[in-house]
């Protein structure tokens, strides 16, 4: 569960898919934030504030992607399942003129949220994230067949059950240059290990993930008339400067932005700085 006091207190909203788990701090335009695979809220403490202080509404979910406290079994939880999960919240919160930040996996959620519904969305800021053929990138490519073998993903979560293992380039290791806290972690990795209902979740997420998904997206980019910020980490491992490239050539309103000393998850590695570029672009492309 995302538990950081940073964020503030805890908010629930139902929705048709389930129950999602959400903090709420600041008031003005809204931010919502979107993680990805095996994190939560917890992901943004050092990033959301910082954006609420300076005359933001920030909305920080726990979206179910397996680090959640709340179970949907209910929930569609393949990839447009998941996508219409954030329009249902962001449609349920009457929220408009939205600035979308999102990471990792949940930025190929957003790019395919884009394609579907983005009328209550009015800028997006993509850091190193899925998209086109990566979804999901090496070495997680095997994730989802993993999935699929009974009892195989309940040994994976176990198995980061110890320090070093969540050092490893399939755990936090390619993708947070810097050691994860270990109560951040314990918030990232408890809940599968504590819970079948979220180990369901996860295994029906993971089971749902193709790159069909995000190369459909990406047909549709040409078409994005919202200006997009790409954040993106220099030293990046996993989503390499030439992917971001990539996605500043084909998407109309784009810019890219290097961040060094950081790899995938800036908001772990460079929480101020990120905090900084999605001030500046929000003030550059504000509503007239």
């Amino acid at each position: 569960m995302g538990n950081s006091t940073a964020l503030g207190p805890l908010h629930d909203v139902a929705l048709p898919g389930g129950r999602i788990r959400y903090h709420d701090l600041g008031s003005g335009e809204p931010v919502v934030f979107v993680h990805g695979l095996l994190v939560n809220a917890d992901l943004w403490r050092g990033v959301a504030p910082a954006v609420a202080a300076a005359g933001h509404r920030c909305l920080v979910p726990d979206w179910p992607l397996g680090s959640h406290s709340v179970p949907v079994p209910d929930a569609d939880l393949s990839p447009t399942g998941v996508a219409d999960l954030i329009a249902d919240f962001l449609s349920a919160l009457d929220l408009r003129d939205v600035t979308l930040v999102a990471n990792d996996t949940g930025g190929a959620i957003t790019q395919i949220l884009l394609t579907r519904d983005r009328s209550r969305i009015a800028r997006v800021v993509l850091t190193d994230c899925d998209a086109y053929d990566k979804f999901f990138p090496q070495p997680f490519t095997g994730l989802p067949r993993l999935a699929a073998v009974p009892g195989a993903l309940r040994i994976m979560v176990e198995s980061m059950r110890f320090r070093p293992a969540q050092r490893l380039p399939i755990a936090f290791g390619l993708v947070s240059k810097r050691p994860v806290p270990p109560e951040v972690a314990d918030s990232y990795l408890l809940p599968s290990r504590r819970s079948a209902a979220i180990r369901a979740d996860l295994r029906r997420f993971l089971r749902g993930v193709h790159n069909r998904y995000t190369l459909a997206a990406a047909e549709h980019f040409a078409e994005l008339d919202l200006p997009v910020l790409l954040a993106w980490a220099r030293e990046d491992k996993v989503f390499r400067p030439a992917f971001a490239q990539r996605l500043a050539a084909d998407l109309p309103r784009a810019e890219l932005r290097w961040i060094d000393d950081s790899y995938t998850f800036i908001a772990e590695d460079r929480p101020e700085l990120l905090a900084e570029l999605i001030l500046e672009f929000t003030r550059q492309h504000a509503a007239p």
